[in-house]
This record gives C-alpha cells, structure tokens and sequence, in this order.
C-alpha cells in the first residue's frame, strides 16, 4: 500500500489514515478569488477597491504559512517555505500587494497539489488499515463474547465467522477451513486448511465458521506488522526528498544573498523582493515529494505494496527482476482460460448455467464464472434451491434444471463420472486447483481450465 514521500506532519496528513485538513486542499481558493477580485474591480474603474483585495488575500495565505513554519522550526526543520514567507511578507511592506497575491497563489497551489496527491495516497492505507478487525468472539465456557483484539492470548479459542478477517495468527482448531489468502500472497484460489494447520491473520474466512486457536497475540500478529510497516513507511523521509532538502538549504542562503546584494548594489529594496519573487516557485519544494507520493498512491491503487519512497526509488534502477517460484506474481483473482465439453451440449449454454448457480456463491472461482458469462453477454437466470459445500461446490436449480459445479469430491458425491476416452476427465482430476468442473445428472460435464 502507498506510503508517504513527505514528513505526513508537513503534508498536513495523519500518518496513520493520510487525512488532509481541507484547510490546505482549498488554500488556493484564497488567493485566487482575491486575484480576480482585485484584477475585476480595477477593470471597473475601481482601482482603490483592488489593493485591499490582495493584502487581504496574502495576510491569510502569509498567516498559515507562518503557523507551519513554526511548527516545523520547532522541530529543527528549516525549509524553502521561508523564501515564499520572505517574499510575501516584503511585498506587502513594499506596498506591491499585486505581486504579494501573486506569490500567495503559486504557492497555496502548490500546497493544494502536494495535500490532494497525499490525499489520495492516504485513502488506499486507509482501507488497508480498515481491513484489520478491531473484536473478536473469544470463547468463555460456553459461550462467546465479543472482546477487543488487545485482549486476545496465545491460547484462546475464537470463532471466524464467514467472511470475517482472521484476527490473530493461529491454528485451525478442528475440521476445515477455507481462506481467501489474496489480500496477502496475491493467490487468486482459496486455501482448504484441515485440524491444527496454521492460519495468518488478515486471511478473509469464505467457507463455514471455525475456531481458531490463537498463536500469538493481535500486535504480533502478520496482518498487524503490515499496517506497521506501512505506517512507518509514511512516517519516513525517502532519500531523494532529504537530498531535496539539504539543497533547498543551499538554495535558500543563495537566495537571501543575491537578494541582498540586489539590493545594495541599486539601493532599491523592490530589487531585493523581485529576487525573492523569482526564487519562490523553486521546484525543490514540490516536484520530489509531490512525484513521489503521486507514485506510491499509483502502486496503491494498483494493489502493489510499496515499503517507502526510498524502495520507490530503488525501483528506478532495476533492469532485472527475479520471481522466485512459478505464481509468485498474479493478479489475486481468477479467471476462465478455456473449456472443454465432455458431451454434445452447447458451451456457452453450458457456462451459462454454471455461472447463473454460481451467483449464489461467494467462491473467487464462482466470481469468475459469472464475470467471464457477463462478458460474453450470456442472460444468467436466478438460481433456486442452492446448497453450498465449503471448499467443494455448489449445487442447485437453473430454469429447472438440477446443476452441479465444484470439484471432484462433489461430483463423486453425486455419481458423477470423469471418465472419458481421450483422458480429459483425468487430466483435469490431477489439476484440481486450476479448473471447475460442471455436471449435470441429463447428464452433461463441462470443465473450464
């Protein structure tokens, strides 16, 4: 998920859920409405109404700039701000409001484009960050109570309900339980767990409900050292925008100094503010910490993890990538690759009716079968009379007819045979973690791979 480029406080961004005060995301309005308020009434013939506009615009753009300045002094942090905070505060006591105006809305622009890109690089942690369950049903004797994760120890039994985010890491406490594991590994088909397997916590529960045997507390949990390193991540400097900030040092003594002898060489001090004027859109103070959140909330959306800006930059340098296994990488959802007929039935009817049982079913494969059958246009009917088995399948009625789709424990459940002469049926029994098999007791099967 993203992280921050900048310091989140600079940003104006929590550092856990990346809000931004609309105060910096609307900061521009100021500046711009006292522009052309200014720019109008001069056009009107009433140019004493114009100066007013612009000091009044500047002083409320110069006033949140001086609160943040101060905060960040108090910190030890010095930053090119002071060049626009310069500048500003010289236009007004040099009596050129105008150009007061000016500076305040290229830099309340670049405020607003810096707030809206963390903005939005801050509301994909925040769903990753809402994933994470904040109770548990913690079981006491004989019954459940509903308890705060902190509360949770190594030993405990809690009940996963379907479509709950495993808590804590843990272990199967008997049966089986089906986890959808891409949130964390990427895997689009969901894992069966027997008795006493391990389970990660973050894992979403898509079979019946189970008990879990806690291993490990909620704050040590996988899931929870994710949303800590992505919060660290956000906290963190990346190396580019320090060098950015060391130079913007620099940059500020050199401005300060031309200023200065601008003005000692002509006697005139608007020289000296005309130096502070050019120097305040310095790209050092926008370009590298708006590039790299604006990368890191596109990685996000993407549902790519990026640990902080300095990985981002990294990134830039790689010219080989290496996979350590077959299916490391994928796009953490399934789709139909093709079908096979095992007998003299239409397939697109045949899909047709797998995917109309399969909208009753929660499964990612069942998901898509449904996608694959609207994409092809097909009209799905209302499935009726559905019974669906955990980690097997799902069977029903389809415009009256009975149809079965799951995987071979199911099929062989209902008598239903992949025997066939060109060894189809075999092959697909051997990779039963690729392909849906549908059945029907007329009888017809199709596969999908």
């Amino acid at each position: 998920m993203a992280t921050a480029a900048v310091d989140p406080t600079e940003a104006g961004a929590s550092p856990v859920t990346g809000r931004v005060p609309r105060l910096r995301v609307w900061l521009a309005v100021l500046p711009l409405a006292g522009l052309c308020a200014g720019l109008s009434a001069q056009a009107l013939g009433h140019p004493e109404a114009a100066a007013p506009a612009w000091t009044l615009a500047t002083l409320l753009v110069l006033a949140v700039l001086a609160s943040q300045i101060v905060t960040r002094l108090a910190r030890g942090d010095v930053g090119l701000d002071l060049v626009a905070f310069l500048a500003m505060g010289g236009a007004l006591a040099l009596s050129q409001p105008l150009a007061g105006a000016v500076i305040a809305l290229m830099y309340a622009g670049g405020q607003s484009l810096e707030a809206y890109a963390a903005g939005r690089a801050g509301r994909t942690m925040t769903a990753l960050i809402a994933r994470q369950p904040r109770t548990a049903l913690r079981e006491e004797g004989d019954a459940l109570r509903d308890v705060p994760l902190a509360a949770l120890a190594p030993g405990d039994r809690i009940l996963v309900r379907v479509g709950d985010v495993v808590p804590v890491d843990g272990r199967v406490a008997s049966g089986q339980a089906v986890l959808d594991r891409s949130s964390l590994t990427g895997e689009a088909l969901p894992a069966i767990l027997g008795a006493d397997a391990p389970v990660l916590s973050g894992t979403v529960n898509v079979g019946t409900p189970f008990v879990l045997i806690a291993d490990r507390r909620a704050a040590e949990s996988t899931y929870a050292g994710i949303v800590r390193l992505v919060e660290a991540a956000q906290a963190r400097k990346a190396p580019m925008a320090r060098l950015a900030d060391r130079y913007g040092l620099a940059f500020l003594g050199v401005t300060l100094l031309l200023a200065g002898i601008a003005w000692l060489a002509t006697g005139d001090p608007v020289r000296a503010l005309a130096v502070l004027v050019v120097a305040t859109p310095c790209p050092l103070i926008l370009a590298v910490p708006v590039a790299l959140v604006s990368g890191l909330s596109r990685a996000a959306g993407i549902g790519v993890l990026v640990k902080g800006g300095g990985a981002l930059e990294m990134l830039a340098k790689i010219r080989v990538l290496v996979v350590d296994k077959t299916g490391t990488l994928t796009h953490g959802s399934a789709r139909l690759v093709s079908t096979r007929i095992l007998a003299a039935r239409d397939e697109a009817e045949v899909l047709r009716l797998a995917a109309s049982l399969d909208q009753a079913s929660g499964h990612p494969v069942a998901r898509a079968l449904v996608e694959e059958a609207r994409r092809r246009g097909l009209s799905l009917a209302q499935p009726r009379e559905v019974v669906e088995t955990p980690g097997d399948g799902v069977t029903g009625r389809v415009d009256r007819r009975h149809v079965v789709v799951g995987g071979p424990r199911l099929m062989r459940r209902h008598g239903l045979s992949f025997a066939t002469a060109d060894g189809v049926g075999r092959r697909a029994a051997e990779r039963p973690c690729r392909r849906r098999q549908l059945q029907r007791r007329q009888p017809h099967c199709r596969q999908g791979q």
